[in-house]
Parts: structure tokens; C-alpha cells; sequence
């Protein structure tokens, strides 16, 4: 992804921050590593995982003078509210207003969109630990 672009996750069936790390995710946000780096005192008692999954999600950035600056925008286009959304530093898109196939064949504007993979990358190293092909899995 480009610098200063931004990463949609259109999950309108999306009702919940988080379901294994959601109240401390409600607690520190999605931030990048540096943020919590250069704050460590604040953060150091969240488990590491919280701090790895938030981290993941928001990407690269810096944190300078008590300012975070992110490489790209996170939003999301779910049933989460728009204040949850402020809550936890991630954008809001009404899913309701996005018509995914609007995003499909646009590569050369810079766009590229990755139907189902969050649900499929699961499935699909079960498959792979499992001696089965990957292949065989169907979006």
C-alpha cells in the first residue's frame, strides 16, 4: 500500500471490535508500534498479544513530539458504530453505501480488492497442516 492510502475492511456481518481482545482493544485503540514504544509505561501491563494484533492492524507510523502519524488510514465498513470506530483510532464506512464491485479490476488506479481472504487464510492453513490442498478451498 502507498503512503497515505487506505485499507477498507468491508465486514458488514461485523458486529464486534474484537471477540478475543475487544475490552482491551476498546481500552488502547489501534495504534502503530511506536505509539506504544514510546509510551511504554502507559502499556506495559497490556498482554503482548493485544499490543501485536493492534499494531498489525494499524500498520507503520511514527510517534514524535506526542503526535502519531500513521502511513495509512484503517477503516472499517461494518455495524460497529462510527464512534466506536473513533474510540479504537480507525475510520468508518457505512457498508450500506459501498458497492464492492465498484472496487473489483481497478489495479491500475491503485486499487485492489481481496474478496473474502481474511476468512479463507484460516481454512486454508488448517488444510495445508492437514496434508490437504489448498486449492480445494472455495471462496
Amino acid at each position: 500500500m502507498a503512503d497515505g492510502g487506505e485499507l477498507i475492511i468491508y465486514a458488514p456481518h461485523l458486529k464486534e471490535v474484537c471477540v478475543s481482545h475487544g475490552s482491551h482493544i476498546e481500552a488502547i485503540g489501534y495504534h502503530c508500534r511506536d505509539y506504544f514504544l514510546k509510551q511504554w509505561d502507559a502499556f506495559k501491563h497490556v498482554p503482548w498479544g493485544v499490543l501485536a494484533h493492534s499494531t498489525h492492524v494499524r500498520g507503520l507510523g511514527v510517534f514524535v513530539d506526542g503526535v502519531e502519524t500513521c502511513r495509512a488510514q484503517v477503516t472499517l465498513a461494518s455495524q460497529i458504530s462510527p464512534e466506536k470506530c473513533r474510540q479504537i483510532n480507525l475510520g468508518y464506512r457505512d457498508p450500506k453505501k459501498i458497492c464492492p464491485e465498484e472496487f473489483a479490476n481497478r489495479e491500475r488506479k491503485a486499487c485492489s480488492w481481496c474478496q473474502r481472504r481474511a476468512r479463507c487464510l484460516p481454512a486454508q492453513k488448517s488444510a495445508q497442516m492437514a496434508g490437504g490442498n489448498s486449492s480445494a478451498i472455495k471462496n
